[in-house]
């Protein structure tokens, strides 16, 4: 592979620790206890769910969604067409095949989660493979979800949970998912408290299908600023749509100095800054950087998204290493070997990947970038503040409530990762399943 961005040494460390074969054999506690996945996932605000004053139900949701989830734009699993560039959909992109990468380990994993759930938690938590349930995810705090919620279930639930993510996930993608939900408490300590979706338990599980080796299935988890879609079928794994975000994206929560998105803004930058004059002037917009920018967001699945910015046909080879770096540090959040096999699709098309920019390009700057081919979409939106920094203009995230009028900063970002042309939640190989399989 081009470009490939060597691991620290604490996520090689972590790596090796989760491909131990005692994960499923009884080490699942000490995969909790190693990550801290569980032992302070319980919630610890009060039963109320009322917003303390001033406090926002929910974030910017993207793409006209309203910010509250999918709602009214929700489209139903019949109707999904996936994201497309011109409202047709590009054809044989996706095939059924071997990738040679085992899911044995994630199959056990969730059917471990599964069998630790009471009859009624199963019931509530378990849907169909093509269940509607899929496309009904959101990034704001203030959505109903369905499923196991990671804070009303046992200790011993919860480790299940996490080893489910432990082998789903890279060690890098496990870490940030973990810090995330940190951060989440952080918010609700610094609003006051009392409100139980501002927790770490605030989370929660849903399965489409049974897990099988053999059989399509997947699963789903979700909260504020949270959405990994994970469908399986055989060898094969889609991860898309994976939403990530944070407010804030640096804090001080329980002693630890936890800061996100540093390795999406540095590479974002990089291929901006490997760029020519000439090239630049293609790739950033002439508009100037809203409070929102994100278009691919929750309720979003038949966005219809013209290719923006530059195409990285003609690009230097460092150029290319660069933007397939970039692509990594989000297709990277998934284990290690279903990663490579993603990244070896991206580079089959990356002479049809277009490079877009919206905003300043300084460091500290906040920004919004977008990566689009027929096989990826990825896009960082550094957002305005709706909750951090606004108590006073001491505050490190920005004074004053946010929205799409609001002035962007760092300390507000949204990022996500789809597969375009119907490829999201593993739709296209569902029904290529079906149509051979039955």
């Amino acid at each position: 592979m081009h470009g490939h961005r060597p691991r620290t040494p604490e996520a090689e460390r972590s790596r090796r620790w989760f491909m131990n074969k005692a994960l499923l054999a009884g080490g699942v506690a000490a995969v909790a206890t190693m990550t801290g996945c569980s032992s302070s996932s319980s919630d610890t605000a009060s039963s109320s769910s009322a917003a303390p004053s001033g406090m926002p139900s929910g974030g910017p949701g993207g793409g006209g969604a309203g910010g509250m989830g999918p709602g009214a734009s929700e489209v139903k699993y019949a109707d999904f067409v996936g994201v497309t560039n011109d409202g047709k959909v590009a054809g044989d992109l996706y095939s059924i095949h071997s990738t040679d990468v085992s899911t044995d380990k994630v199959v056990k994993a969730a059917q471990a989660f599964l069998d630790g759930l009471t009859t009624k938690e199963h019931k509530a938590s378990v849907f169909d493979v093509d269940d509607d349930e899929w496309l009904k995810w959101s990034n704001v705090d203030g959505y109903e979800r369905q499923g196991a919620r990671m804070g009303d279930l046992t200790e011993k639930q919860r480790d299940l949970g996490c080893a489910l993510l432990g082998v789903a996930l890279s060690a890098d993608g496990l870490t940030q998912t973990r810090n995330i939900m940190k951060l989440n408490a952080f918010l609700g300590d610094y609003s006051g408290g009392g409100r139980d979706t501002l927790t770490e338990g605030a989370y929660f599980f849903t399965f489409m299908g049974t897990p099988s080796t053999t059989k399509p299935w997947g699963f789903q988890y979700e909260g504020h600023h949270v959405a990994v879609n994970y469908f399986v079928l055989g060898d094969q794994v889609v991860m898309t749509p994976t939403f990530m975000g944070s407010e804030p994206t640096s804090a001080t929560y329980n002693g630890e100095k936890i800061t996100l998105f540093k390795k999406e803004t540095k590479a974002g930058l990089t291929v901006l800054r490997s760029l020519t004059s000439a090239q630049q002037k293609k790739v950033i917009s002439s508009e100037s950087k809203g409070g929102d920018n994100l278009k691919a967001g929750a309720g979003q699945d038949n966005l219809k998204l013209a290719y923006q910015g530059l195409v990285a046909k003609g690009w230097t080879e460092t150029q290319k290493n660069h933007l397939l770096d970039l692509v990594r540090v989000y297709v990277g959040n998934m284990n290690d070997g279903h990663a490579e096999v993603k990244m070896s699709e991206v580079e089959d098309h990356l002479d049809d990947t277009y490079f877009y920019w919206i905003g300043e390009t300084k460091d500290s700057s906040a920004f919004y970038y977008r990566v689009h081919s027929p096989v990826v979409l990825i896009e960082y939106d550094a957002q305005s503040p709706l909750a951090y920094g606004n108590k006073s203009s001491s505050g490190t995230g920005g004074g004053g409530m946010g929205g799409p009028n609001g002035t962007p900063t760092q300390q507000h970002i949204h990022t996500i990762i789809r597969t375009p042309n119907g490829g999201d939640y593993g739709v296209d190989l569902l029904k290529l399943h079906l149509e051979n399989d039955h």
